[in-house]
């Protein structure tokens, strides 16, 4: 829909109040291609599916049928949570992209599909974020504590780094305290923004259509916390690539004073949980950490041309993002090895699933 249907749906309007409506939608209106009015919407929905299908019962997995959780375990658990939140917000977003030409900027339907669709979404990829993160230091303390334990000519910064504080992130009571914690610090932090951005943003323009403009970019206080939000992103990735490179340093170390070929299946395990952690984070969240920055730096020209590229290329890689969600039943199988022994036992298949598993 443009500007032209708004103007041919008022016919009984005089010419010179057709006019200014016009020229008023022609400035404050997004053009929607096909790609954001139709396909946004199918691929929500097909990830909403999928994800709610998906999700629940990989959590009913490690609630019911996991008796011992480890820390992974508690991790994990959070993150289906989280996962299943990004889901809940999948039918406000379809229903952003197909009706929100309809609606005013400040009417309820506008503000209550933003607020519920950007919180659940937003809140969801922090906590998904901090938590993959989390996991990628447990994976590599986990390993760590136990070949430092055995070393002699540990140093003590060694010692104290990974024998202490680190060892923490493994223990199970320590994981559900700072999964706690993530949650009070990121509902802390999102919800008030997000009320700003639904009570007071969505209030400056009663005639503004809900897809448009103001809506997509935000104001300062939006635009800001949404590149902090992308700051997080690189911290993250920091952190998941800083255990991968430090474990490649390690494994280098050891291979030269003593052979690890009894606990290469472990060492190869820890190494592919750190290469999938990083692959979530390239794929999914990398490409719109990037282009958030280009896109605050660009969304001020006066090309509607332009401005409807930037905004439809910045929704698709939300979307990416938030697809990890609803693909995440099958990455568990790569994290956990007693998920997917699980999952064996549950089909029958209990003699072929492997024996070892990383604690």
């Amino acid at each position: 829909m443009n500007s032209t249907l708004v103007y041919n749906s008022i016919p009984d309007a005089a010419p010179r109040t057709r006019k200014l409506i016009k020229m008023e939608y022609n400035s404050t209106y997004l053009q929607q291609s096909v790609a954001s009015l139709i396909v946004l919407p199918v691929i929500y929905n097909f990830l909403c599916i999928l994800g709610l299908l998906g999700n629940m019962f990989s959590q009913w997995v490690f609630l019911r049928k996991i008796a011992r959780k480890t820390s992974t375990h508690i991790y994990l658990i959070n993150l289906v949570t989280a996962n299943l939140l990004v889901c809940s917000a999948m039918p406000f977003m379809s229903v952003y992209f197909m009706e929100g030409f309809k609606w005013t900027y400040s009417s309820v339907e506008c503000k209550v599909i933003n607020f519920l669709g950007t919180l659940f979404l937003h809140v969801s990829m922090f906590v998904s974020l901090t938590i993959l993160s989390w996991i990628a230091i447990s994976r590599y303390a986990t390993l760590m504590k136990k070949d430092l334990a055995q070393e002699e000519h540990a140093s003590f910064y060694e010692k104290i780094f990974y024998g202490h504080i680190l060892k923490k992130f493994c223990q199970p009571k320590f994981a559900k305290k700072l999964c706690c914690f993530i949650w009070g610090t990121v509902l802390a932090t999102v919800i008030p923004i997000t009320v700003y951005y639904s009570v007071v943003e969505l209030n400056q323009g009663s005639k503004k259509m809900c897809y448009s403009k103001e809506s997509e970019c935000g104001t300062s206080i939006s635009q800001n916390a949404r590149l902090f939000g992308t700051a997080f992103v690189g911290f993250c990735f920091l952190v998941v690539l800083l255990s991968y490179y430090s474990f490649v340093s390690y494994l280098k170390k050891i291979r030269k004073s003593t052979t690890i070929t009894k606990q290469y299946s472990i060492y190869y395990s820890v190494k592919t949980h750190l290469l999938v952690i990083q692959f979530l984070l390239i794929v999914c969240f990398l490409p719109y950490s990037i282009f958030t920055p280009i896109f605050y730096a660009l969304n001020k020209t006066n090309d509607s041309q332009q401005l409807v590229h930037l905004v439809e290329i910045k929704n698709f890689l939300i979307c990416l993002a938030a697809a990890r969600s609803s693909t995440d039943p099958v990455i568990f199988l790569l994290l956990d090895k007693t998920f997917k022994k699980t999952l064996y036992n549950l089909f029958g298949k209990a003699n072929s699933a492997p024996e070892n598993s990383v604690p």
